[in-house]
């Protein structure tokens, strides 16, 4: 498996639940990061490598991609000398793809290309004329005809309909959750344990509208405090702070920052809440079920209707911080039952079969 870095996302935290997943199975699991930056525990007997790019020059930017793609093949070459080809390569994020693209070595036909995300909302929705129509032709080029998966349909369909790309071949493959270790970390205390209060768990970036959560918040006149979880840039952090000062909740809202633990926090909270304007897939929705917390989310761009169906619909709002506000009333007063909830399909062992599946694919 390949990735730009393993800061502390979800997608990220995907590929190492993932590879502890393959490990598990007895097979052998690299995972190659284009970055130092590792925030999380890496599992017992990954074969971890960092491809470091140690270049300084002026025109580093323009020739950055094929002088990483050739770091990353000599990576390869090196370890497959060593421990035979691989039967299945996984590109993770889209910085990582453009790298993979180009790299000569790898095998097009067990080379997988894994979309996290919505590519339009991402990628597309703030620009405009000859850059909009630049960022579609540059991304076709690194997708057109390879094979692709998507973490929910919506995110596989949203790259051929905005981008008119068709895949070699295609898979729809839902992220994985280690249960067994997340409710065992969900057991541990918290600070707040014992007292009611709102959650929300995301990095600070204007995709996850932490600026629509506070507006609902305020709307929603509730009391319990609103806790967020998550890291981000200080000027990102600031402008919310502020926002908070100007709705008259700060007093009421913690940024509690990055934890290694979100999970005693899910499960002690009274609802989780999701605010974006898109989610690829939403693995906090399913943490948040896994450890019977309500959910609420805004009914974006793709996972969150996949995810919440039946009863859990009634979680999903609009995305306006009025309706955001209407929901999170509605469900803190009338929280629905998620005793009997069958999410065996998220179980670890079923999506690494599916992954597994795709050396015969």
């Amino acid at each position: 498996m390949i990735i730009d870095g393993l800061p502390g996302g979800g997608a990220e935290k995907v590929v190492l639940t993932l590879a502890k997943g393959l490990l598990s199975l007895g097979h052998q699991v690299s995972l190659f990061s284009l970055r130092r930056v590792c925030d999380y525990p890496l599992p017992a007997g990954l074969d971890y490598q960092v491809i470091q790019d140690r270049c300084g020059k002026p025109w580093r930017k323009i020739t950055e991609l094929p002088r990483r793609a050739r770091l990353l093949d000599r990576a390869i070459v090196k370890a497959e000398q060593q421990s035979g080809a691989f039967d299945l390569v996984i590109s993770h994020l889209h910085k990582t793809d453009r790298i993979v693209s180009r790299c000569r070595h790898l095998d097009p036909a067990r080379t997988w290309y894994c979309l996290h995300g919505v590519f339009s909302a991402s990628y597309l929705a703030r620009r405009k004329g000859f850059s909009r129509w630049l960022k579609i032709q540059k991304t076709r080029r690194v997708y057109e005809n390879r094979n692709v998966i998507g973490v929910s349909q919506f995110v596989l369909d949203d790259l051929k309909q905005h981008y008119a790309i068709k895949p070699a071949k295609e898979a729809v493959i839902y992220n994985p959750f280690d249960v067994d270790y997340i409710l065992q970390q969900a057991q541990e205390t918290c600070e707040l344990a014992g007292q009611d209060y709102l959650l929300h768990v995301g990095r600070f970036h204007p995709t996850k509208r932490h600026d629509r959560l506070l507006q609902a918040y305020a709307y929603s006149g509730l009391q319990a405090p609103l806790v967020l979880i998550g890291q981000g840039d200080t000027v990102r952090l600031t402008e919310l702070k502020q926002l908070a000062e100007q709705l008259g909740i700060s007093d009421r809202v913690i940024f509690k920052g990055f934890t290694h633990n979100p999970y005693a926090w899910i499960k002690h909270a009274r609802m989780l809440i999701v605010s974006s304007d898109s989610e690829g897939f939403g693995n906090v929705l399913v943490e948040a079920l896994l450890c019977q917390t309500p959910v609420v989310s805004t009914r974006c761009p793709g996972g969150p209707e996949t995810i919440l169906q039946g009863e859990l619909a009634r979680g999903l709002a609009e995305m306006t911080s009025e309706s955001l506000a209407e929901k999170i009333r509605d469900i803190y007063h009338q929280p629905p039952v998620l005793q009997q909830l069958d999410l065996s399909a998220y179980y670890i062992e079923a999506i690494c079969l599916r992954y597994l599946a795709l050396i015969e694919h």
